[in-house]
């Protein structure tokens, strides 16, 4: 069967580096004896390692020239090749029960972040998640407080992960190359169980506080504790991206203490 064709929409560039694939399904080892969801596995360049180390790997592919080329040259895959879109499948339907499983992929450029909030919906059942995306993005999701490239979903996920920046990947080992570079990251899944305060409230602080970045906390979170609140702590004369996680928490304690 003829190679599948790169489709601009889905935002599909295939990896053709076999080394690069094997390191990053290597970035599994620890986790050996949890199923995997592979997203976006394309003619299976991943997906060949994942299956070689012996992993119990399922896969998600949007694109149906991609799963007729899985079904004809993975048979080992029978019967675990979904069909969809992973930013809408009920994951519960195909791993049942509460059971863990890992994540990975050469993710999708246009919708990498879409995915990243997805994993916090599941991450009580996602201990661990790695893979490709755009390295703009895969440095934002790891970048510590203090740095340009912290954001929002920095905030979002490091509450709840171990965020690392494994290495970079040039363009010109895809087909056809992107135009920009690549970057491979790792999450696993820290100790916290709970915030300590509304889950809500959090994302609204950290969202509030980065949609006006360049202002300081005094001034972009005025909406959410009033004009006649008390900004004289230090906290709120410092800018979102000075902020850890455990500050935002703590921001998040005071708002609701002063909501009553």
């Amino acid at each position: 069967m003829q190679q599948v064709k790169a489709k601009k929409a889905l935002g599909q560039h295939f990896l053709t580096d076999l080394s690069i694939a094997e390191r990053i399904a290597d970035t599994l080892t620890e986790y050996r004896g949890l199923p995997v969801l592979e997203i976006g596995p394309g003619m299976g360049v991943l997906t060949q390692f994942l299956l070689q180390k012996g992993y119990d790997t399922h896969v998600i592919e949007l694109d149906s020239e991609s799963v007729t080329y899985l079904r004809e040259h993975f048979p080992a895959l029978e019967g675990r090749i979904i069909e969809g879109d992973f930013l809408r499948i009920p994951i519960e339907e195909y791993f049942a029960g509460d059971f863990p499983f890992c994540l990975i992929g050469n993710y999708p450029y246009n919708i990498s972040s879409q995915i990243f909030f997805r994993v916090l919906d599941y991450r009580e059942r996602i201990p661990f998640c790695s893979g490709m995306l755009q390295r703009e993005v895969a440095k934002r999701l790891a970048s510590p407080p203090g740095n340009k490239d912290y954001g929002i979903l920095s905030v979002l996920l490091q509450a709840w992960y171990d965020v690392e920046y494994l290495f970079t990947v040039d363009e010109h080992v895809f087909n056809p190359p992107p135009k920009v570079k690549s970057g491979v990251i790792r999450l696993r899944r820290n100790a916290r169980q709970s915030l300590g305060c509304s889950e809500t409230l959090f994302k609204q602080v950290v969202k509030t506080g980065f949609n006006q970045r360049r202002k300081t906390l005094r001034n972009s979170l005025r909406g959410l504790f009033g004009s006649d609140y008390d900004y004289s702590d230090s906290i709120f004369s410092q800018r979102p991206e000075q902020l850890g996680v455990e500050e935002f928490i703590s921001l998040t304690l005071r708002l609701e203490a002063h909501q009553g």
